[in-house]
């Protein structure tokens, strides 16, 4: 008994440590934002700013709520539109079984393989020519092209799981396709839909290649071109460098905290069959 809690406590310490290890660059980036611009060279640096002070905030609150509002209003339509292209589509692979739908699934794979900054110099040949660069909407279609391959593979599972049987009953209640998958499919797929929306939203907002091949110079910039520019004009100002980094990291780091167990739930449900 006492060897086994030894155990517990073991395991216990060596994963608070490597926890502090792998968030200490996290908190350096809490404390620099608080630190003062004449203490941020101290030696040895303070582990806490024990003269803190809030100019770096206002400093975003100043420069960066623009930037923060484009992010905001990319990363909510490239959910939108993920959700909307990839919920169909995992319903269609999962349960209509189209032709080709093997070939399908194994070509979203290897979509995701492909490097983002290819990616980023094809949709800039093409959106000159359409007139579409340093447009927000462009940049939301370029950011879904991430997210909807793996969003139609993890729908695709979910959805696999949900019992045939109920479809069935729906279709013979006089329920189309469409009915269906509006009215059964997508609300038992509440899980999916939460986990997919999540990933979506968190690549557009931490999205840089597409954002500084695309809409660089524009009027409407996203957060992490923001950050760039302001790194590059004030590279001595670090305590509103970090306190950019913090607020522009709230956002995706509450989303995260609050859908968690429907992430566990999407990634996880399709994996194992009974």
């Amino acid at each position: 008994m006492s060897r086994s809690r030894s155990r517990t406590w073991g395991k216990t310490t060596v994963g608070v440590l490597l926890t502090a290890v792998m968030l200490f660059p996290v908190y350096w980036m809490l404390n620099v934002s608080f630190t003062r611009d004449q203490d941020m060279r101290k030696s040895p640096p303070g582990l806490f700013p024990t003269h803190g002070t809030l100019a770096g905030y206002r400093t975003v609150l100043d420069e960066q709520l623009p930037y923060l509002g484009t992010s905001l209003v990319v990363a909510l339509g490239t959910v939108v539109l993920t959700v909307a292209l990839a919920a169909p589509a995992g319903y269609a692979l999962a349960k209509l079984r189209p032709r080709g739908g093997g070939l399908l699934s194994f070509v979203l794979l290897a979509a995701q393989m492909i490097p983002g900054i290819i990616m980023a110099m094809g949709f800039y040949a093409i959106y000159l020519q359409l007139g579409l660069l340093q447009s927000v909407p462009g940049l939301i279609v370029a950011d879904s092209t991430l997210a909807v391959p793996f969003a139609v593979l993890i729908f695709t599972a979910f959805m696999s799981g949900i019992p045939g049987e109920l479809l069935q009953a729906a279709q013979m209640d006089g329920a189309r396709t469409l009915r269906t998958f509006w009215s059964i499919v997508l609300p038992m797929s509440r899980n999916a839909v939460v986990t997919v929306s999540l990933f979506a939203f968190l690549w557009s907002w931490s999205d840089f290649v597409f954002a500084n091949t695309l809409v660089n110079g524009g009027t409407h910039e996203p957060i992490t071109l923001g950050i760039y520019h302001y790194i590059g004009n004030n590279n001595q100002e670090w305590n509103a460098i970090m306190a950019t980094a913090v607020v522009a990291s709230l956002p995706a780091a509450v989303i995260l905290v609050l859908a968690q167990r429907y992430v566990a739930a999407g990634v996880t449900t399709g994996a194992v069959k009974d």
